[in-house]
C-alpha cells in the first residue's frame, strides 16, 4: 500500500473554521467523508500542527494510488465534494480543482523500505 503526506498551511485567523470544518466531517458528514474516500481507494488521516510559523495540517492519504486520488477527488461534482472543496479553498487558500504548483511530496525516508 503506498502512502501520501503532505503539509498543508492554514491561512492566518482561519484555525477555528478548520476546527468546526473537521468537526462536520467526524460529525454530520462523516458518512459521505467515508464513502467519498472508499470511492477514492485511500485512506486519509489529518493532523493539526501548531508551530511559531502558523498552523498546518498534515494529511495523509494511504492506498494503492493516493498521488491518483488526489487528483481525481479535485474532478469530483457531487454535493459533498463541493462542500469540501469549498472548504479548503477557503481555509488553505488552496484550490484542489487545479494541480498542485509544484511537485508532489516525495517520501525520503521509510523506517521499514
Amino acid at each position: 500500500m503506498a502512502l501520501l503526506a503532505m503539509a498543508i498551511p492554514i491561512v492566518p485567523g482561519k484555525t477555528e473554521q478548520w476546527v468546526k470544518f473537521t468537526g462536520e466531517l467526524k460529525g454530520a458528514r462523516r458518512a459521505d467523508f467515508i464513502a467519498s474516500r472508499k470511492r477514492l481507494g485511500i485512506r486519509e488521516r489529518t493532523f493539526l500542527q501548531k508551530t511559531p510559523m502558523g498552523d498546518l495540517v498534515v494529511v495523509t492519504l494511504e492506498g494503492d494510488d493516493p498521488a491518483g486520488a488526489f487528483q481525481k477527488f479535485g474532478a469530483g461534482t457531487d454535493e459533498f465534494t463541493k462542500w469540501f472543496l469549498s472548504n479548503v479553498a477557503a481555509i488553505h487558500g488552496m484550490d484542489l480543482t487545479k494541480p498542485p504548483p509544484g511537485p508532489m511530496p516525495e517520501l525520503i525516508v521509510d523506517s521499514q523500505g
